[in-house]
């Protein structure tokens, strides 16, 4: 199982290494640029409202059903036609909530007009999802790669048309670039139900009332766990969207500009960089570095899922598995982590072109939440495989009061910074208590050699950066201003070199594991 693990995990590292980063730093970054920070946080606010009603659509299922079909692929012929319907069911419910808040919320026309296609969207991907699940139930890790880069591969074909393509008179929209996920998630869902329904010998949607009840009720309490990660995880910009004004009153501008003898004209642009909207967008961009970290973190746990799930069923050790991904990915975290803390304005000033001190301040702040991140996306799934949903919704909870609290107490003293240090919190609060419940319920006999050799790792990975950062070296190659970039990548190889020292990441090992793990 390690060597079906290893092999799968490069196949879907390459990937979506190949493909992802073009998406975010090529695309959506080009985006965010051409439309500006205010558009594109009205856009990342209301993306993040239609994040927080996404358990309706799901309820669960996806991740009882991923589990499920792991432990018994025969289930499959007998379920999929039933979810199907179900599916379609709390899309419906889905929509009408959704768009019944908005409506409580005061949304304007225009912010409707998103959060439509914007709700459209969500229900394509967690159809995807939901298809994906079944493909990696049955341990088809190689289709199931090849379909988590799909609709990011279309849509970097359709934006990148829209954005050079010369196909248009009319500058950029942040509509387009909807549109265009609309068209990506829907070819991918077409092609991965194709998948799934050959394999499921589907004929012809059912309607059973008492299937779904028994298939709702088993994935409540996935889809409480499910319902709680998100809110602490896509909170912060809707909140601060909420208990920032979305404009200053005249009024307040014109006394400011009266006190402090400035035009009013100048007050009100320093007065637009404390709105929501504009917050949201600052966020974003600090975010947007993270956001792309922990799809590496996921993809760990979109393979470990299923094979920790079927281990489990059959009673195999897990232990050797689970120090192996956990190393992996912690090492990686802890590399990437620090360096882009060490390196935080170099690579906003490279990012972006305005705001950028702004940015940084809130990306430095967020950026250290991937080491808890990955260590989540071990031992979260770890305890998900193994049934333990109750104690991860408690975990989960405590997570989302500690979010809201902080919150509501840091962002009107600090804006969007005050939202990224309740991110952080929260983030390393969730990975301590779900190793320790680990630890708890499968009394792992404590490694002190091994936690020894990570704390070295954190401090020689620390050192290297603050010597990339004291000594500076000019590199010839390298244009004028930009000599960090070589201290940056002399600072990656020794952090690298040191892996292999303390025989974190041991060459040698992983290839004895895939020529005798068969």
């Amino acid at each position: 199982m390690q060597r079906k693990f290893l092999t799968n995990l490069g196949l879907l590292l390459f990937l979506n290494l190949l493909i992802k980063p073009v998406w975010i730093f090529g695309i959506d970054l080009t985006v965010q640029r051409i439309v500006g920070v205010g558009d594109y946080g009205f856009y990342f606010v209301i993306l993040n409202f239609s994040f927080l009603f996404n358990i309706i659509l799901d309820l669960g299922i996806t991740n009882f059903n991923n589990r499920n079909i792991a432990q018994n692929n025969h289930l499959l012929n007998k379920h999929f036609s039933g979810i199907l319907v179900l599916k379609l069911l709390l899309g419906l419910t889905y929509v009408v909530i959704a768009f019944v808040v908005a409506f409580i919320l005061r949304y304007n026309a225009e912010q409707f007009r998103l959060l439509g296609w914007l709700a459209l969207n969500q229900f394509l991907l967690s159809f995807i999802l939901y298809l994906r699940s079944n493909i990696s139930g049955f341990m088809m890790f190689k289709t199931d790669s090849m379909l988590s880069v799909l609709d990011r591969l279309l849509m970097i074909l359709f934006c990148g048309v829209l954005l050079w393509g010369h196909i248009t008179s009319s500058p950029f929209r942040i509509e387009w670039f909807v549109y265009s996920q609309t068209a990506a998630y829907s070819i991918t869902a077409g092609i991965a139900f194709l998948i799934v329904m050959k394999k499921a010998h589907f004929r012809k949607l059912n309607w059973n009332w008492p299937f779904f009840l028994m298939i709702i009720k088993q994935s409540l309490p996935f889809a409480l766990l499910v319902l709680l990660m998100t809110l602490y995880n896509r909170l912060d910009p809707v909140m601060l969207e909420s208990l920032l004004p979305a404009r200053m009153p005249m009024v307040q501008v014109g006394i400011f500009a009266t006190i402090a003898h400035l035009d009013p004209g100048i007050v009100d642009n320093m007065m637009a960089e404390r709105t929501g909207n504009f917050q949201a967008g600052i966020y974003a961009s600090g975010f947007r570095l993270l956001d792309a970290a922990n799809m590496i973190a996921y993809l760990f746990g979109v393979l470990l899922v299923p094979i920790f799930s079927k281990m489990l069923k059959k009673k195999q050790p897990i232990e050797h598995m689970l120090k192996l991904s956990f190393t992996l990915i912690i090492t990686l975290a802890i590399i990437v982590g620090f360096s882009l803390f060490f390196y935080s304005y170099e690579l906003m000033d490279l990012l972006y072109n305005t705001h950028i001190r702004a940015s940084t301040e809130v990306f430095r702040l967020l950026i250290p939440g991937f080491i808890a991140v990955s260590t989540t996306y071990i031992f979260g799934t770890l305890l998900t495989a193994n049934g333990n949903l109750r104690q991860l919704n408690i975990i989960a909870f405590l997570g989302l009061v500690i979010n809201l609290i902080l919150n509501y107490l840091l962002i009107p003293r600090l804006l969007a910074s005050g939202s990224a240090i309740s991110s952080l919190v929260t983030q390393f609060t969730m990975a301590i208590l779900q190793v320790l419940m680990v630890q708890r319920i499968f009394k792992f006999k404590v490694n002190y050699r091994y936690l020894f050799t990570l704390l070295i790792f954190v401090i020689g990975v620390v050192a290297f950066n603050i010597l990339s950062r004291l000594f500076v070296i000019h590199w010839n190659f390298l244009p004028a201003g930009k000599a960090w970039v070589g201290n940056f990548g002399l600072m990656l190889l020794f952090s690298i070199t040191l892996a292999g020292i303390l025989r974190l990441w041991s060459f040698g090992s992983m290839m004895k594991i895939l020529r005798e793990d068969r």
